[in-house]
């Protein structure tokens, strides 16, 4: 089962990110946080490309909002949790398609090149 946006926000340190309403960044963490931890259950998500991202873009949508992640070279995920408006917004940033979000997932996070 897929988590809402409300049961993330109350498991994790999220803190908002500046000048992007909707959008909570998950604070560094000593140990790299895959998805199957943060959503507690077996993840597959989009691995997508943007012309305004350095790194791959890793994304779940959700019922009331969805995660975007990135890839960095060292294997570490930078979080970002958003509501529905963040979310919309920031994919149009990434010049990222809402409909390449709803296709099923053909790469897993864990085939990327990166650990």
């Amino acid at each position: 089962m897929t988590k809402t946006f409300q049961q993330l926000w109350t498991q994790w340190p999220w803190r908002p990110l500046r000048n992007c309403p909707g959008r909570f960044v998950m604070p560094w963490t000593e140990h790299a946080i895959s998805f199957e931890m943060l959503l507690d259950d077996p993840c597959a998500p989009q691995v997508l490309s943007s012309p305004h991202a350095n790194d791959p873009v890793l994304v779940v949508e959700l019922e009331d909002g969805g995660i975007i992640s990135y890839q960095q070279a060292d294997g570490r995920m930078i979080h970002t949790l958003n509501t529905p408006e963040g979310f919309s917004r920031k994919l149009q940033q990434l010049k990222i398609p809402m409909a390449e979000t709803h296709a099923p997932s053909t790469q897993h996070s864990h085939d990327l090149p990166f650990r």
